[in-house]
Parts: structure tokens; sequence; C-alpha cells
């Protein structure tokens, strides 16, 4: 339990950090309302249907295939969608064939799409 916490607190943190750093947006609790475009605020609302609806790999695979062009509002609707995906619990994840090693590793893909790599592994590499 200790660790999944931990886990979940360095996703947050990872994602909280790229958010400041490239959009300037500093908050504990990223959600849909940050997204100035309403385009954008509209898929992520979709995305996150989605997501309680327990079609999670849908969903990511939908994000993949939106941040391969590599637009940097794409990036902040994947970030926040990933945000969503972390706190959920993981009975929740578990349910629905998803797991946190899969949040994990789907924001180290997304990142490293947009050359990031390395901000990922400063927050992952531990776990």
């Amino acid at each position: 339990m200790f660790e999944q916490d931990y886990i979940i607190r360095l996703i947050k943190e990872m994602i909280r950090a790229i958010l400041k750093f490239l959009f300037r947006i500093d908050t504990d609790n990223p959600i849909k309302d940050l997204l100035e475009d309403k385009e954008s605020q509209g898929t992520l609302e979709k995305l996150l249907d989605m997501v309680d609806n327990g079609n999670i790999n849908e969903a990511e695979n939908q994000i993949c295939d939106m941040t391969s062009d590599s637009n940097m509002v794409n990036l902040e609707v994947a970030l926040l969608f990933y945000s969503y995906l972390n706190d959920k619990d993981d009975d929740f994840l578990q349910k629905n064939d998803f797991c946190r090693d899969e949040i994990k590793s789907g924001i180290k893909e997304l990142v490293s799409r947009y050359g990031l790599a390395g901000m990922a592994e400063i927050f992952l590499s531990e776990i």
C-alpha cells in the first residue's frame, strides 16, 4: 500500500512539474478547466468519460493517436488525462484491465514523443 501511494505521488508530481514547466500551470489538482481551448476541453471530457465507463485502453489508444503529431495542446490534454487516471484507485484500474504500471509507461512514452524523456526519468526511474 505504501509503495502504491509513493508511485501515485511521483506520477502526480511529474505531471505537475511538466504542466508548470511547459504551460505555466501551477496546480495540485489538474482539471479540464485549465484548458483554454473549448475543443480540447471537449476532447478531454470524452476521454475522461471513456475512463469512467471502463474503456481505459481505448482512451489511451486515442491519446497515442492524437499526440503522434507533437501538438503541444494535445500534450496538455494527455497529461490531464493521465492525471485523472492516476487519481483512480487500484481496484477501479484492475476491474478495467489496467494498472498503475501502465499509467507510468504511458506517461513515459508520451513525454518521449515530445522530447521530454529525461524529465520522466527524473521522477519515474526509482519505481
